[in-house]
């Protein structure tokens, strides 16, 4: 277990991808909010526990077809930007 896994730090992370997703999809994407994006996008961002948890989430994007645009981990600073920008 790494020192942020004990510390119950999760990593926040962006992921972009092409198709829409309505919120109701929040509970099976592990709670990432979704955010419909212009040019048929959507926006998930939330907090992953480790890598493993990342690629299950990875995983069901795969399985639903949707072509992956982005994966950015977001640093604590730009947490509360991007939180601004949801908004």
């Amino acid at each position: 277990m790494t020192n942020s896994q004990r510390q119950g730090n999760r990593e926040m992370y962006r992921i972009r991808v092409k198709g829409n997703l309505d919120a109701e999809w929040a509970d099976w994407f592990n709670g990432f909010s979704i955010l419909p994006q212009t040019d048929f996008e959507t926006l998930l961002t939330g907090r992953v526990a480790d890598q493993a948890d990342l690629y299950g989430l990875l995983a069901k994007i795969r399985d639903l077809g949707l072509p992956l645009l982005l994966v950015e981990k977001v640093n604590c600073d730009n947490s509360r930007e991007l939180k601004r920008r949801e908004e």
